[in-house]
């Protein structure tokens, strides 16, 4: 017979690692926050209610990118051709907004355009059986090379319309407080947050990151989850894309190069697991105020871009080294469990 000692003695240990785990990505957000204050020796700018905006507004792009990127790491893949989706989509909302089309309309086919592209990854690693590192790799030079013959290789100018102003520092109307690109963003962290968390859908999710054969084994269509879960991220990289030519003000082929190593980034600093099975789109949305913050930090201390990168990197380095801490932990919790109730 167990005693009570030998019963509980697991479980408290995995919960302190639990609540650290929840609490890192916070606690490394105000670190990041704080070093930079002191660092750039005048706190109350950094910190200041102008500043403020710039991040949150610096930060919508990488915060859409995260939450569709979230769902297909928690799901057990990785796209990187997110970079290449937001340059493609912000050049078709331009062009469409030059060619006379209503700001809905191009707003609308540059989303499409990135859920046709996730939907294409999905088929890609469904159908033909490519993993999907290989298969978003290839859509990465696909998508980057149409953005240059749709906008013959230079930047595209359109008219100013209210798509330019979803990023701007002081929105009007001035009750907004911040550009209605973070609401949106907000809006939908939200929404997906609850889907992932109270839904079937966002559970099989889960269950297809965690073991895809025990998912299949329980009924689950994984093909069609996994293509579903491209399409619906695609969808977020369209609306990225489009958030990018309103700070741009034009189309650019060329932009978001590297942004899927920020949004990648920020997923896994914010707990997801490169190896499926976990993550979170609170946690996503404090990584992704990390890179904000990070860069904002940098630019006001003067530094140059290649700093921003080699600190960007060694992050990304930093944060699958500490996935695989938090995966190595949960191996030892579970064993000792098992042993104990042995």
């Amino acid at each position: 017979m167990k005693s009570a000692d030998t019963r509980f003695a697991a479980p408290v240990p995995a919960l302190l690692r639990a609540a650290v785990t929840r609490a890192g990505p916070a606690l490394g957000l105000i670190v990041v926050v704080l070093v930079f204050a002191v660092l750039t020796k005048a706190p109350e700018r950094y910190l200041s209610a102008f500043n403020l905006r710039i991040v949150l507004s610096q930060t919508v792009i990488v915060a859409l990118g995260a939450i569709g990127m979230t769902m297909i790491i928690v799901s057990g893949g990785i796209d990187l051709s997110v970079g290449a989706a937001i340059a493609l989509t912000g050049v078709i909302t331009a062009i469409g907004i030059r060619g006379g089309w209503s700001p809905v309309m191009a707003v609308g086919a540059a989303v499409a355009v990135g859920g046709a592209v996730g939907l294409v990854n999905g088929l890609l690693i469904t159908t033909l059986r490519v993993v999907p590192f290989i298969a978003t790799l290839g859509m990465l030079g696909i998508a980057r090379g149409v953005a240059k013959w749709a906008a013959h290789e230079q930047t595209v100018i359109a008219p100013a319309t209210w798509v330019n102003n979803l990023l701007v520092t002081f929105p009007t109307p001035a009750w907004l407080i911040v550009a209605p690109g973070v609401w949106i963003a907000l809006l939908l962290a939200v929404i997906a947050s609850l889907v992932l968390a109270r839904t079937v859908f966002g559970r099989r999710i889960f269950a297809l990151g965690s073991n895809e054969a025990a998912a299949r084994a329980c009924g689950i269509d994984t093909n069609r989850l996994k293509v579903t879960t491209y399409s619906v991220a695609g969808l977020l990289f369209g609306l990225a894309g489009v958030m990018q030519m309103s700070r741009l003000r034009l189309g650019a082929p060329t932009v978001a190069n590297g942004a899927e190593l920020d949004i990648i980034a920020a997923v896994v600093i914010g707990g997801g697991s490169l190896a499926g099975g976990e993550g979170s789109i609170v946690g996503s949305m404090i990584g992704a105020l990390i890179m904000a913050f990070l860069r904002n930090g940098c630019q006001q201390m003067g530094w140059p871009n290649y700093i921003q990168e080699i600190i960007i990197g060694a992050i990304i380095v930093l944060a699958v080294a500490l996935d695989r801490v938090r995966a190595q932990w949960s191996v030892r919790a579970a064993t000792t469990f098992d042993a104990a109730e042995a």
